[in-house]
Order: structure tokens, then sequence, then C-alpha cells
């Protein structure tokens, strides 16, 4: 889920900045009842309907929503300042005069809790970098040696990993009490509508479901624990790898927020000599089509004059397919490309099997046989 930050629940809602809480609650009533599951059925009215509850549930209670507010102030954004020199202060006067709820401008330490919140602590491990590398059909059989640049997430100097620069890596976050969840009841808001449905319980935007927020979010990596950056890597394809083949660098992944552990770079093959198009495997795919085409009409019809009107009709996808292979190119390719059209005939010829089957079998069920319409009420 998106972060509060990463969302504008004013805009959500459809109320100004300004907007009293009795302005908020009234926008969500208009906007609750129309997407409640209960009455719209557009598939993605529910996820809408979850999205003015997250936002009614900030919006509503003060603390939160001041919280909010100095998240989403220009001149410090979710974690603390964002430009290089000093920060503009959305409080006025000088970048560390204030505090959204008065008294100490540094109530927990650190320059990102000025804001009076900080980003979720949650520790994830970092995901593979995956990169394709194409080579001609004499690199694949001869094997190559290829250094590759790509841009990764890799672990922050400051913090070394952890997201926060203090001793202390995590504490409670403000808007849940660290359960990881916020609720809002809906009976109390819609009235009798809300009637049945209840308290909704969705994940707390701030801490992200983790229950827990960064306590001295890093200045270099807005408490992540990794920045991103420009890497380098040596990969030895060996001789007689084919399309499809990966080679792997444990470790040279991005790397995982808060200290978690980082994934791998994978190199995937690309042999274009052995890698069928979309235009290619659609051609083979049809052929297979007119092939069960003509199959099924000797099987139905068997070898009577009925069966050249089942010949044109499989021509037509048969000729397409022949069209798309020209047009995809049929030069150049090897053995395993070959192979691989084959396969591309096969699925083919069992897709048009599943959908002549599913045809025999409703045609029986409604037209013919003991059991169809006309066998039930053909004589009536």
């Amino acid at each position: 889920m998106a972060g509060m930050t990463d969302k504008d629940y004013y805009e959500i809602l459809g109320v100004p900045s300004s907007a009293t809480t009795d302005e908020i609650r009234k926008a969500f009533q208009r906007k609750a009842r129309v997407l409640h599951p209960d009455v719209n059925k557009e598939p993605d009215a529910e996820e809408r309907f979850k999205e003015v509850s997250e936002a009614y549930a900030v919006l509503s209670d003060d603390a939160k929503r001041r919280r909010y507010d100095a998240m989403k102030s220009g001149g410090f954004g979710a974690y603390g300042p964002q430009s290089q020199g000093a920060p503009a202060s959305p409080f006025g006067g000088s970048p560390y005069g204030g505090a959204p709820f008065g008294g100490s401008p540094f109530p927990f330490g650190g320059a990102a809790r000025r804001s009076g919140s900080a980003p979720a602590y949650k520790p994830q491990t970092g995901a593979n970098v995956v990169v394709e590398l194409e080579l001609t059909g004499d690199e694949a059989a001869q094997g190559v040696r290829k250094t590759l640049t790509y841009q990764r997430y890799v672990t922050c100097d400051v913090c070394h990993g952890t997201g926060s620069e203090g001793a202390e890596r995590h504490r409670t976050c403000p808007t849940c009490g660290g359960t990881g969840r916020i609720n809002v009841d809906l009976n109390d808001v819609l009235g009798g509508f809300g009637m049945g449905f209840g308290t909704m319980v969705m994940e707390c935007p701030e801490c992200q479901g983790s229950g827990q927020v960064v306590s001295d979010p890093c200045h270099a990596c807005q408490g992540t624990g990794r920045v991103q950056s420009s890497s380098e890597v040596v990969v030895n394809i060996p001789a007689g790898v084919h399309d499809g083949y990966e080679a792997r660098v444990g470790g040279m992944g991005n790397a995982g927020t808060n200290g978690e552990t980082g994934g791998d770079f994978i190199c995937r093959v690309a042999v274009a000599a052995e890698r069928l198009t979309r235009r290619s495997a659609q051609g083979f795919s049809s052929i297979g089509l007119a092939l069960v085409i003509l199959l099924v009409g000797i099987v139905v019809m068997g070898f009577t004059p009925y069966l050249a009107s089942v010949g044109v009709v499989a021509a037509v996808p048969f000729a397409y397919g022949v069209y798309q292979l020209i047009a995809g190119g049929l030069g150049g390719h090897n053995g395993i490309w070959w192979k691989r059209g084959g396969q591309a005939v096969v699925r083919g010829i069992s897709e048009g099997l599943m959908v002549a089957v599913f045809i025999v079998l409703f045609m029986s069920c409604t037209m013919g046989g003991p059991y169809g319409y006309y066998g039930l009420y053909g004589s009536r």
C-alpha cells in the first residue's frame, strides 16, 4: 500500500485543505454511499471505498490530520528536508524554529521528526535485478564475458542500511499506536446505511502495517536504509547456452529496506535465432487451430463432399498463420526455433480442441440427443 504522502486525501474526498471536520464528514458520506460494496457492483468500487475510508480516517482525526498536513508540506515532504541546501520552513521563520504540535521542534530528535512523522520501519528483502543480454548464435555457442552497468538500490553509507541515524532503529507508529491498522466506524458516519458493514479495518498508511516507524530517519535515504546507485558487474556466459539461460550473481541485486538482506543480479540470455517473436508464435498457433478445424470436420462429416466447406473454413486461420510467420521472418533460425514453433502448434491444437469439445457438448445438450432440447420437447 502507498504511504500517507503518496496520496492526496483532500483530493480523494473532494474537499479543500481548509475544510472543517463537518465538511470532511459530509464529503465522506456522499462518496461512501455511492461506493459502498452493497450498492456499487463495479470491479474497483471496493478498492475506491477503502481509499475514501482511509482518507476520512486520517482527516477526521485532528492529531492524524496535523501529522498528515506536516508530512505533505512543500518544504519537508514525507521525511524531512528535500533540498540540498537549507530547507524552507513550513511553519515560518527559521527552518528549525517550529513544530506542528507546539513545544520543542525536536520531540524525538532528528530532522525528519520535525514534521511530527517518520517513514515506516518495514524490513523487506531486496528484489532481484533482471537484465536481458542479447547474444548472437555464435556468442551463445562460444561463450562470452560481459561487463554490464545497471541501476539498483544499494545500502546507505550514512545509516549503514538501518534507516535510522541514531542507535534506536524504530519506535511505535503514532498514527495506529503500534497495531498496524486503523479503524473507521461506518455506523457512526453513515447512520442506518452503514449498518451491517460495521467497523472497517485497514492498513495504517503511515507505518504501512508494520506498527513501527523509523526512530531517527536518515537524511540521505529518508529512512529506507538504501539509495539508488549505478553498479557494474562482470558476467561469464559459458559456451553452448541457449535462449532463456540465466547467469546469477549473488548479492548484486537491490538492497533490502531497513537492514534486510538484498537480492541477486540475474542476467537472462536472449538468442534471436532461437526466440519466437510474438508474430511467429501467433502464426504457429493459428496453424494448429486450422489443423483442429480440419480434424473435427473429418470426424463429424467424414470424407464427404461437405468436407470441402470445412477445408475452406480451416484455410482462413492457416493463411493467417502463414502470413504471420512470413512477416515475423523465417530465415536465420536454428533447430531450437523450429522446435519451439512445433510447441506453439501443439498449443494451438490444444486450445482449439478445448473450444471444439465445448461446442460439441453445447450443441449436444441444446439441440440433439435424448436429453437435448429436441429430445425432450421436439415431440410435443
